[in-house]
């Protein structure tokens, strides 16, 4: 089932035009009703009547007289407000808390205001920073629909590469701001009455790289930050403002003068494969702790800083590297990948002081923990950890002492503390065993595991097939509190205390 929708235009000479889908012998065809001299949005709808890996879409007319095609929307008949369902249906199940958006690099050359309103007439723009052209489909009442669909948080990224002030001020008034003011009444002419309530607001994006549209000297930047902040919080007084980080000089600067004006610090962390399988799983939390290290400096050396408890969002984190096959940046996840995640996620844990969120960037295709095809979309391996630990890994962490090469422990308790969560992560090629002491506490001897597991640390999933790597539960019954960790495997275990 399809639904799609033209907008046309043609002299009222011209004979019926249809749409239709053509391969080899096969055809589906759908007149459209009578087109005119002035441009009109026409729907239609079809279901297929044959299945093929090759298809064309016509729209078609024999006679004389000529007609225009404006654009045209072809969706699968499911769509959710324009989404497709298999892919939101993971995202459901991942059950992200909060989403950031539209970027990244992209975020400094892109203008707000080419996303809104009637979305045949937005502007076609190229990609500022990747390839291709960006359409504009998506914009701000496109991801405050998503956000709606999939009952998360907002947290939107403002230019401040080759954006304006000015720029930055309308689109929190056209986001946050009542009807009645200038923007506000726009958003509402636009479909939208009442301000989104957007809280988190990132301030930039990697302006310390030469990459970045619009960088500047970090003496500069620190001015312009303080600037755009000042005016972002007369817009929105309770916008919470995440300003731009790097560990460095930069970090230390901007904390030292611009602590005042934000409200977090963003960190990005980014790690490529290594050789051996335990080097290239410990990487990521190795990273993380970096920078948890820096800033528990920074906050020593700085004056008042400890106070002002400036924590961090690192807001892009992730494996990069190996061949595109899922598009641009899409890059094929293996199970070391998965692992790395989950020993970083344990890392987050053990310095859940400092950080205050961490958004694994990105969620689809592009470096993404979901994987598609034009028919198919499936989890990643990577979706893995981030999915059995959002569902089952208790909210309160427990300090661990753990001495055993290449096993890496977190744990924690449910805020009743009736509930006890510890999890393990074995990047070595040999099982490990080793027996479990929780000072004060007599352990069950039966808990529900969860297991990631695969033999070949190069094992991934491809989209449409059975996965080769999965979440494994199963009853887990404990001998004199020993606890066997398979190789290349992430075990949790839940006990009802």
């Amino acid at each position: 089932q399809y639904t799609g929708h033209i907008v046309i235009s043609g002299e009222a000479t011209t004979l019926p035009v249809v749409v239709r889908l053509l391969s080899g012998e096969n055809e589906v065809t759908v007149p459209l009703e009578e087109i005119g001299p002035v441009y009109k949005t026409v729907s239609f709808e079809f279901e297929s009547t044959f299945s093929s890996d090759s298809v064309i879409l016509e729209i078609f007319s024999r006679g004389e007289g000529s007609f225009t095609i404006g654009t045209l929307s072809l969706m699968p008949g499911d769509n959710i407000k324009g989404w497709r369902k298999d892919v939101v249906d993971l995202m459901k199940q991942l059950n992200s808390p909060v989403y950031r958006w539209p970027g990244g690099n992209f975020v400094s050359g892109y203008n707000w205001r080419d996303g809104i309103g009637d979305r045949d007439k937005r502007p076609p723009r190229k990609n500022p920073a990747w390839k291709g052209v960006e359409p504009n489909d998506v914009g701000i009442h496109e991801y405050m629909e998503l956000m709606e669909i999939l009952d998360a948080e907002a947290f939107i990224a403002v230019n401040t590469g080759l954006g304006t002030l000015e720029e930055v001020v309308t689109e929190v008034e056209y986001v946050n701001g009542p009807a009645t003011s200038e923007w506000g009444r726009i958003r509402a002419e636009n479909g939208h009455p009442e301000p989104y309530g957007v809280k988190w607001w990132a301030v930039g994006n990697e302006m310390y790289g030469s990459w970045q549209l619009g960088h500047m000297p970090l003496s500069e930047y620190v001015k312009k930050h303080n600037n755009i902040a000042e005016a972002m919080w007369k817009a929105d007084p309770e916008a919470k403002l995440i300003g731009v980080g790097s560990v460095g000089e930069w970090s230390e600067t901007m904390l030292s003068q611009a602590a005042d004006h934000m409200n977090l610090i963003s960190e990005h962390i980014y790690c490529r494969e290594l050789d051996t399988v335990s080097a290239h799983v410990d990487q990521i939390a190795n990273s993380i702790k970096r920078v948890a290290d820096a800033h528990r400096k920074y906050r020593s050396e700085i004056e008042g800083l400890a106070e002002k408890n400036i924590r961090i969002a690192m807001d892009e984190w992730n494996y990069w590297y190996g061949d595109y096959i899922y598009g641009e940046l899409g890059v094929r996840y293996h199970h070391k990948d998965a692992l790395g995640i989950a020993k970083g996620l344990h890392e987050y844990f053990r310095n859940s002081d400092l950080f205050f969120m961490a958004n694994y960037a990105q969620t689809v295709n592009v470096i993404g923990c979901i994987k598609t095809t034009t028919t198919s979309a499936g989890f990643a391996t990577t979706a893995l950890p981030l999915f059995l630990y959002r569902h089952h890994f208790e909210s309160n962490p427990v300090r661990v002492e753990n001495s055993i090469p290449l096993l890496d422990v977190a744990a924690a308790v449910s805020d009743n503390k009736d509930v006890l969560t510890v999890s393990m992560v074995n990047s070595g090629d040999q099982p490990v065993t080793f027996e479990l002491d929780v000072p004060g506490i007599s352990l069950p001897k039966e808990a529900t595991a969860w297991t990631i597991h695969h033999e070949d640390p190069e094992a991934y999933n491809v989209p449409g097939e059975t996965p080769e790597v999965a979440i494994a539960e199963s009853a887990y019954r404990m001998k004199k509190n020993r606890i066997e960790v398979p190789s290349y495997a992430v075990l949790m275990l839940k006990f009802e205390l």
